[in-house]
């Protein structure tokens, strides 16, 4: 019971550079899907006035989490489009 992803046999004709392209590429678009969801609430609950000078923790959080996708973005295209 649950979902499966099945990229393998739709890559197989790129002699195994599918997977190293397209597996890496999945995962951080998963990851760029939850930071956009997380910086809507973020902006939805600053609307709300629940953030002040001295209660920021989860602005300050979700900026560390979108610099850390940054990071590895730019980790995985010199990887993957560079090298």
């Amino acid at each position: 019971m649950g979902i499966t992803l099945d990229i393998a046999s739709s890559v197989e004709a790129y002699g195994g550079f599918g997977m190293r392209f397209y597996a890496p590429t999945f995962f951080h678009g998963v990851h760029v899907v939850i930071g956009v969801i997380w910086c809507l609430l973020v902006m939805r609950r600053g609307a709300r006035g629940e953030f002040s000078s001295k209660r920021y923790t989860g602005v300050e959080t979700f900026g560390l989490y979108w610099h850390f996708v940054d990071v590895v973005w730019i980790i995985l295209f010199t990887l993957i489009y560079l090298i």
